[in-house]
């Protein structure tokens, strides 16, 4: 079994917490950091990461992963681990191209106001010579998300 991939991303951001995880909580919000790159289909009625119930294992819903919104590329099991309303998830998923996907968000606040949102990941692809490609893809993505949070949210 190949190494996992692990990334950091982090952000300091002008709004307070609060605000922030009403947002990032939300699949609208998760997929408002993610356009126009890729679009996650989700159940209407999953209508925060805090309603989900959590158990350890047991995947939450199955999501069509879509490059640009509109072309399926892979199917997502997402299954949270934990989930700590106002201040982060740890989301343990398995997909298609992924064998794992551990994606850990944590908000914290800043002393000078505003928060902190840091997104660490570990990624096992399926296929082993996938990884630098997946590493490639995944820190593009993160990337992105990240300076659509700053974009949304300031600058702390």
């Amino acid at each position: 079994m190949t190494a996992a991939i692990e990334l950091e991303f982090e952000s300091e951001l002008a709004q307070a917490r609060g605000v922030v995880w009403a947002t990032v909580s939300t699949m609208p919000g998760v997929n408002a950091e993610l356009a126009p790159l890729v679009r996650m289909t989700y159940p209407a009625e999953l209508p925060t990461f805090s309603s989900v119930e959590v158990v350890p294992g047991e995947v939450a819903f199955r999501s069509w992963v879509l490059l640009f919104g509109v072309v399926p590329f892979d199917r997502h099991a997402l299954a949270f681990e934990q989930v700590i309303d106002g201040e982060g998830f740890v989301e343990e998923s398995t997909s298609w191209m992924q064998r794992r996907w551990r994606h850990e968000r944590r908000l914290a606040d800043r002393s000078g106001g505003g928060c902190v949102v840091i997104d660490r990941l570990a990624i096992q692809p399926r296929i082993g010579m996938m990884g630098p490609l997946v590493r490639f893809a995944v820190r593009r993505v993160f990337d992105h998300r990240h300076a659509r949070l700053r974009r949304h949210f300031g600058t702390a």
